[in-house]
């Protein structure tokens, strides 16, 4: 695998950017980032922690949904591109590297995103 692409795969799994420093809010021995104390004091501070995790999943998916239109944007100007030049509109050489590449970083499910993306960007030329 890509060695930058993992470890920014492993900083993002474990809350942290890829120089090492926190992003989830709290440091790394259960307080938060302010030292103040443990994160899920209680009911209300357990739905504080839940909360704000669900902004921050929101505010990525955003990323990632906007990312995958540029994807798709950048991938109809190549196909276009390609036929214009008389080839085909697909090349499957490359989509298979996509899915292995998918599939190496993500695991059995990375295929199915791979292949879920590759059908996004095929869309209408």
């Amino acid at each position: 695998m890509n060695t930058r692409l993992e470890d920014r795969t492993t900083a993002a799994a474990n809350g942290t950017d890829a120089s090492g420093t926190d992003t989830t809010g709290s440091a790394a021995n259960g307080t938060e980032a302010n030292g103040t104390g443990t994160a899920a004091a209680g009911t209300g501070g357990t739905e504080a922690v839940i909360g704000s995790a669900r902004e921050r999943i929101d505010s990525l998916d955003e990323r990632i949904i906007a990312l995958m239109q540029e994807r798709m944007s950048v991938s109809q100007s190549i196909q276009r591109a390609r036929m214009a030049s008389g080839g085909r509109r697909v090349a499957l050489s490359r989509e298979m590297e996509i899915i292995s590449r998918y599939s190496e970083a993500l695991g059995r499910p990375g295929t199915t995103v791979a292949m879920t993306l590759l059908e996004l960007c095929r869309g209408q030329v």
